[in-house]
């Protein structure tokens, strides 16, 4: 059915359906995961407190249960996040133009490999960096009393701003192509990029010290210097493209 003829009403049977959908596939996501690899779910999550010999604790009879249920949530998303594309995808789908599902086509899939390859680098990478300086370096004679619920906040807002960050190259693909910037004026308004990247540091980083600001940073860094990379290639193909068209 064309988008453009649908009714307010068929619009929003439809919505009602992708949340439906959606709904049923976390929760049945939620049950599975909690069921399925609860343990090793909360092990894995746990790894960078474990290395450094350091138990979170609980302090209320049901901080731990609903802790974990949250944990099992948040990994229930990423495993249902297929269907929920799947329905969202098939919602917009007839209001797009053809050029327009080839570019969502194109850039989906390469956003979400992103995605999840930042929130992996930061847990694995600058995550446990940053917990061994506070923790240990810059803890020096004190004991950790770290509860559960606070240690998930903190590893939540530290690691998923990760994939976001992420997404810049993919930024910086887009604008290239679309003409709003070019490879020359990344290149020259660098140490301007530098300056905004460590800002957006220290606001996203949920801990005020400059170390964890600046492992967040780096990263974006060079994240930056690769897009400057690719706006190259991406303004090099459409230049060639234009000349042969041209032709």
């Amino acid at each position: 059915m064309d988008d453009k003829s649908m009714t307010l009403t068929e619009h929003l049977e439809a919505l009602r359906r992708v949340l439906l959908v959606s709904i049923i596939a976390l929760t049945i996501a939620t049950i599975a995961v909690y069921f399925g690899f609860r343990e090793q779910l909360l092990a894995l999550i746990l790894r960078p407190m474990n290395e450094l010999g350091i138990k979170p604790v609980f302090i209320t009879p049901w901080e731990a249960f609903f802790t974990t249920i949250k944990i099992c949530i948040v990994a229930a998303v990423f495993l249902a996040l297929p269907v929920i594309l799947w329905e969202v995808w098939g919602f917009v789908l007839p209001a797009l133009h053809s050029h327009e599902r080839r570019l969502v086509f194109m850039l989906m899939p390469a956003s979400i490999v992103l995605f999840f390859g930042g929130i992996v680098f930061g847990y694995l990478v600058v995550f446990p960096a940053a917990i061994r300086f506070l923790l240990v370096t810059a803890s020096e004679g004190f004991t950790p009393f770290i509860t559960i619920s606070k240690y998930f906040s903190f590893l939540s807002l530290f690691v998923l701003p990760f994939g976001a960050v992420f997404q810049l190259p993919l930024v910086m693909i887009l604008l290239t192509y679309l003409g709003l910037v070019t490879p020359r004026f990344l290149a020259k308004n660098r140490k301007y990029a530098i300056l905004i990247i460590f800002i957006v540091a220290a606001i996203v980083t949920p801990t005020p010290d400059m170390v964890s600001q600046t492992l967040m940073a780096l990263p974006m860094v060079v994240l930056y210097e690769a897009s400057i990379w690719l706006s190259y290639l991406v303004r090099r193909k459409k230049d060639a493209k234009a000349r042969e068209e041209g032709i």
